[in-house]
């Protein structure tokens, strides 16, 4: 028919941004939306071994159609790296030489798990009784809060100001 469009195949989207919350027992993930607008917890892996673990999160890579990965690093309040900050940053690179075709960048993860810890109670969260611990439930979504907290810094460094600066 005349006037009409021919069928073009829609832009494949860039890719997903994870961003984890590495600890010594555990991972918290989150993930953005297929627009990459905003950020929600995923899972969160009870870490056993280095291969192990970078065999979980391959998993969510490759279920995610993710481009980007955020790991947090976190550091002191006087912006020293912390004894935790050597193993998140161990992990981050173990990550990039398993996945050199993605985007990696490292975030101060300083107050997210603290932060975490406000927003369930200020949201008035109580876990819900499983066979476990409601202790380790917590936990679980203690660190996948932190990771979402992390994705939502993440994301606040990529969006450009609406309006220009008037003091710049």
């Amino acid at each position: 028919m005349a006037g009409e469009q021919p069928y073009t195949k829609p832009m494949s989207s860039p890719g997903r941004i994870l961003a984890l919350d590495v600890g010594d027992r555990r991972i918290g993930l989150a993930i953005t939306d297929a627009l990459g607008l905003t950020a929600q917890p995923l899972f969160t892996v009870h870490r056993t071994t280095l291969r192990a673990d970078l065999k979980s999160v391959a998993r969510f890579l490759r279920q995610h159609s993710v481009s980007t990965v955020v790991v947090g690093n976190p550091l002191h309040m006087d912006g020293s790296p912390s004894p935790q900050a050597a193993k998140a940053l161990a992990f981050a690179a173990a990550l990039r030489e398993a996945h050199p075709t993605l985007s990696h960048h490292l975030l101060d993860e300083r107050l997210t798990t603290r932060d975490a810890h406000a927003l369930l109670d200020s949201a008035g969260y109580v876990p819900r009784e499983t066979g476990r611990s409601a202790r380790l439930d917590r936990k679980d979504i203690i660190d996948q809060v932190a990771a979402t907290l992390l994705l939502e810094a993440f994301l606040t460094t990529l969006r450009a100001p609406l309006l220009p600066d008037p003091d710049g």
